[in-house]
């Protein structure tokens, strides 16, 4: 795991709730790319069903992570597509059972139009900073 610093609220900036504003870390960069809800055989998981497609949308990038030889304490920012913002609340639940609310990375979260395929309601991309 990398040295990270993070800081929750700099001078002149209003503290975040749901995410660490800025999250310093010197190592070997790892971008992991949006995952879906897909299972290992290409499949959908919980089509309709937001919080069973974030959990499958975490283990996937847990295993994306892991094959980078990374873990969920090295990521430092999380980018989330939505096609709603109601989608957030099931997000952060399954987001809470990886990572601690005292580690939480810099983080964004963007509503869409639609995703590659109309069964997808979210894709979740991470950048892990790992010790050299």
């Amino acid at each position: 795991m990398s040295e990270l610093t993070r800081i929750s609220a700099p001078e002149g900036v209003a503290p975040a709730a749901q995410y660490t504003h800025v999250v310093l870390g010197t190592g070997r960069f790892v971008a992991v790319s949006g995952q879906l809800a897909l299972d290992e055989d290409g499949k959908v998981v919980g089509e309709g069903d937001a919080a069973v497609q974030a959990r499958q949308v975490f283990e996937n990038l847990r295993r994306c992570l892991a094959a980078a030889g990374a873990t969920f304490d090295d990521v430092v920012k999380l980018t989330f597509f939505v096609t709603d913002v109601a989608h957030m609340a099931a997000i952060r639940a399954a987001r809470a059972e990886h990572i601690p609310d005292d580690r939480l990375p810099a983080a964004s979260a963007v509503q869409v139009a639609a995703l590659v395929r109309p069964e997808f309601l979210m894709e979740i991309e991470a950048f892990a900073v790992v010790a050299p």
